[in-house]
């Protein structure tokens, strides 16, 4: 089907910068959009970015004007540019891949999640 591999988290301090990767690779036939969710413990996972095959980003209220996702030049790839972290943005992040796998058949749709990375936001 789709895998996803993440990369980027770590520990930064208030103020500081992180980029987060995610590659996703198999059996894709189509990408409708990528993006990146987060879950802080005792809270829902919510949005953070997303991006669509079509180029149109959408982000959290959140982290508007700070973080910045894009598309890499590989294909199915993107990154999530963190910056201004604040002790709020302290999260597990998940890569999330919105699209179409290749069956023997028809294609199918496939809503794929990665493992989560860690980004801890501290002084």
């Amino acid at each position: 089907q789709v895998q996803l591999v993440e990369s980027g988290g770590g520990l930064v301090q208030p103020g500081g910068s992180l980029t987060l990767s995610c590659a996703a690779s198999g059996s894709i036939f189509m990408l409708n959009a990528m993006g990146w969710y987060r879950q802080a413990p005792g809270k829902q996972r919510e949005l953070v970015a997303r991006v669509t095959s079509g180029g149109a980003t959408e982000y959290g209220d959140s982290v508007k004007g700070r973080f910045t996702i894009s598309r890499g030049d590989a294909k199915n790839t993107v990154y999530l540019q963190m910056n201004i972290l604040e002790p709020e943005d302290t999260a597990v992040y998940y890569c999330n891949f919105l699209g179409y796998y290749s069956t023997s058949t028809v294609p199918k749709m496939i809503d794929s999640w990665g493992q989560g990375t860690q980004v801890t936001v501290s002084s």
